[in-house]
């Protein structure tokens, strides 16, 4: 099968759709003229024209106020964020407008718009550029939150968030948009909010999502060189939430440990933790730890960096902890 970059996964979803579907259209800064922040839009303008690849100013809160509009009206906008830290000064319109518009109209009104662009951390960017804002948007009935791993996950989510009725935020991440990956040709779409078990174990279930999987996969070969065999997982969605994967996969390991790049207070894995142990207590053997960022405003020095976030040597320390393995 042949392999293509992350951002080249996202181009060939974007524009499979909009040739499939003239009401989608792509709208944010620098997507047209300039080939996308990060290349992912890269020959779309050429392809589509400006009317269907638009360029915006720097206003994030007018421009997606104008997808969700359009949304209303019949029009099925993709809404790109150069990064979703961004996303803060239009979130109004996303919390709002956009997720509460089929509930406040007596569903008069559908909102099929999909909000995409980068989350979390991507090197020394600082504090206002490196935050994670998943479990705020996941807080929010009405949305649904997808945030893909791999460059197969991301065209074949990426497909059924557009087809979806209702909006949806899509984050990716810059650190791996260069990243490559086993893509079909052929067209393929994956269900929003089923988990994926990417590797069978015994001993200890390790879930994540997003560019966090990175460390997940490279903390189970750690410690399968230690005979600990880890059941991985990979959320896929954050909302909706495969609970019923997690719960199924800890009656069978008895152990759960959850990795997220984001700070401990309210976070998605404070939630899985809750759902597990509601769910699966009798099966427990010992309490799910999570792995988070640290709590505090991402450093800049590489150094400080390194230590705020999650890491292999973290979640290899808190696997033999709920095995009760020697340190």
């Amino acid at each position: 099968m042949r392999q293509i970059q992350f951002r080249e996964a996202l181009r060939e979803a974007l524009s499979e759709e909009m040739r499939r579907d003239p009401r989608v259209f792509l709208m944010g800064e620098e997507v047209a003229e300039y080939n996308g922040a990060y290349k992912v839009s890269q020959g779309m303008l050429d392809e589509f024209g400006p009317e269907r690849v638009i360029d915006t100013p720097i206003a994030e809160l007018g421009f997606a106020g104008i997808g969700v509009g359009a949304a209303a009206n019949g029009l099925i906008p993709i809404i790109e964020f150069m990064t979703f830290n961004f996303s803060l000064v239009a979130i109004d319109q996303v919390i709002n407008s956009a997720a509460k518009l089929y509930s406040m109209s007596g569903g008069q009104y559908s909102c099929p718009i999909v909000f995409r662009g980068p989350t979390g951390n991507a090197g020394m960017l600082s504090s206002q550029h490196s935050q994670n804002f998943e479990n705020w948007y996941a807080n929010t009935p009405g949305l649904k939150v997808v945030v893909p791993s791999n460059p197969y996950d991301a065209k074949g989510l990426l497909k059924a968030a557009i087809r979806d009725p209702d909006p949806v935020i899509f984050m990716e991440s810059e650190l791996m948009y260069g990243d490559k990956g086993e893509v079909p040709e052929e067209e393929y779409i994956l269900e929003i909010g089923k988990a994926n078990v990417v590797r069978q174990g015994k001993h200890v279930t390790l879930v994540s999502f997003g560019k966090m999987m990175k460390i997940a996969y490279a903390a189970a070969d750690e410690l399968a060189k230690e005979g600990i065999e880890a059941e991985v997982i990979d959320l896929r969605s954050v909302r909706p939430i495969d609970y019923d994967t997690l719960v199924e996969s800890v009656k069978k390991t008895n152990r759960m440990v959850v990795i997220e790049e984001a700070w401990p207070l309210a976070s998605l894995s404070g939630e899985l933790a809750y759902i597990v142990q509601r769910r699966a207590f009798d099966y427990l053997d010992a309490p799910v730890i999570r792995i988070t960022c640290a709590d505090v405003p991402l450093p800049y020095a590489p150094t400080l960096i390194e230590a705020s976030l999650p890491n292999v040597a973290r979640v290899v320390k808190a696997v033999k902890e709920v095995t009760y393995a020697k340190a």
